[in-house]
């Protein structure tokens, strides 16, 4: 038998043997790995199967293999939740007990109605009235002082619990009649009273459209909107002398608006939030700068 050891070649600089590889010249050389990197690797691997063996790991068919400690994040989550709900409870046992109108007396209930309810609106109210609540044509701006409804802290919780025109057995109702649609006004009579309500709020150039316009707003729509066209808050009708439109104050849309009539629906969120939120988002509303 031969002895292969006189074969073996090694490395000219560094006297470490070769492997018998070389590419372009380039010798391998057969350099054993750190003892540091083996210890560290099978670490790992004996690591690896106590993971296995006491933590949640492998995917089965339809659940998986729990561990020896049962731990889940999804019941780490639910638990930290429970603790937070438990550190509000004073806070949410008050706002339900508390007239809405005396929660701004207590700064720590307040507070928290207010932190809540900007984070409920901004889930479930948003999407219509925007993320700063300045709404948008057909979605009333919540900042300013013009109400359909009424702005106080009762009406506002009313009207967001029962909404408007919603599937809500206590909902609001305030229908604005389509006058062409319904053939109870001539296409004349709707322009002249277009022009008359235009002249509430600012300059008309047709006096005697106004004047025609008048005769027609006193015989049709005074009942909703009021003599002084101030509006109705029972009947949910706008003031028509401040400037402040619904979906826009061109003659156009009066004039559309008049013809066609408006029926927005506000929904009820008594049958999808309960009364804690419902009372958080009325404060975080009623405190954007136009409750009353």
């Amino acid at each position: 038998m031969s002895d292969n050891s006189n074969n073996v070649e090694k490395d000219e600089f560094s006297g470490t043997e070769t492997t018998g590889h070389e590419w372009d010249g380039i010798k391998e050389l057969d350099t054993p790995m750190p003892r540091w990197w083996l210890w560290t690797m099978y670490a790992t691997i004996v690591w690896s199967i106590g993971y296995w063996i006491v933590m949640p790991a492998w995917p089965l068919v339809t659940d998986y293999t729990r561990g020896m400690i049962g731990y889940s994040s999804r019941g780490l989550l639910e638990q930290e939740l429970a603790a937070a709900a438990d550190a509000h409870s004073v806070d949410r046992a008050a706002l339900v007990t508390m007239e809405l109108s005396n929660v701004k007396s207590d700064q720590q209930t307040y507070q928290f109605a207010l932190s809540g309810g900007k984070s409920a609106f901004a889930v479930n109210c948003s999407q219509c009235h925007g993320s700063g609540a300045q709404g948008a044509p057909g979605f009333p701006n919540l900042n300013d002082d013009d109400w359909l409804w009424g702005g106080s802290v009762d009406q506002i919780y009313e009207t967001i619990k029962y909404g408007i025109r919603s599937d809500h057995e206590d909902t609001r109702i305030g229908d604005m009649p389509a006058f062409l649609d319904d053939e109870l006004l001539e296409k004349d009579q709707i322009s002249d009273v277009a022009d008359y309500i235009l002249s509430l709020s600012q300059s008309s150039q047709n006096e005697e459209a106004v004047m025609r316009g008048k005769e027609v707003y006193v015989e049709n729509c005074a009942s909703c909107h009021g003599d002084n066209a101030k509006g109705l808050r029972e009947f949910g009708a706008p003031n028509l002398t401040d400037a402040i439109w619904f979906y826009g104050g061109d003659k156009a849309t009066i004039v559309r608006t008049i013809s066609k009539g408006r029926a927005n629906v506000m929904p009820a969120w008594a049958n999808r939030l309960d009364d804690v939120t419902i009372r958080q988002m009325t404060l975080f509303v009623h405190s954007l700068g136009g409750g009353e």
